[in-house]
């Protein structure tokens, strides 16, 4: 008696072997008539593009090195800040932002000389020109660097460990 276990699968077929001979699947196998896929060794990288203009010779060139690392700065004029902030204030990055001067309040802010400082003010910023620099203290502004703040807090912090430790 014949059980579920012991019942053969007659559905498979093999595959069909194309380009054996004629007596096998006919005389183009499957390949089309003529042609230069229809030939043996024949056919084209995948990246060729019928003879149209590749997209590799159609971008522009890219020469010369990119730094990944470069510092991007939002760049401002003393003549712009001169004529928005009042004596005494403190020009920041945020301060920037909010009077719309910069677009991003993250952004790393670099002082330019261009124009005169009349007033007395703070500055608070990633970096400033020379010329930028002596136009504040000769106003009798002060400059300080974000970076050089963040290093003396490290190196403070580093103290208290150490004295901490010992």
């Amino acid at each position: 008696m014949p059980k579920l276990n012991n019942l053969k699968s007659n559905n498979r077929k093999s595959r069909s072997r194309v380009g054996r001979g004629n007596g096998s699947k006919g005389t183009y196998s499957g390949r089309g008539l003529k042609g230069q896929k229809s030939r043996s060794g024949g056919g084209v990288p995948i990246f060729f593009e019928g003879g149209q203009l590749p997209l590799v010779k159609r971008l522009p060139f890219l020469r010369g090195f990119k730094n990944r690392f470069k510092k991007q700065y939002s760049l401002v004029n003393l003549s712009s800040i001169d004529s928005i902030y009042k004596s005494g204030d403190k020009v920041d990055s945020e301060s920037l932002y909010s009077k719309g001067i910069i677009r991003k309040e993250t952004e790393n802010i670099k002082i330019l000389g261009d124009g005169e400082l009349t007033k007395k003010l703070n500055f608070l910023v990633h970096a400033a020109s020379k010329s930028a620099q002596d136009k504040i203290k000769k106003s009798g502004g002060q400059i300080n660097f974000i970076a050089d703040i963040l290093n003396s807090n490290e190196k403070d912090e580093e103290k208290k460990q150490s004295d901490n430790n010992s």
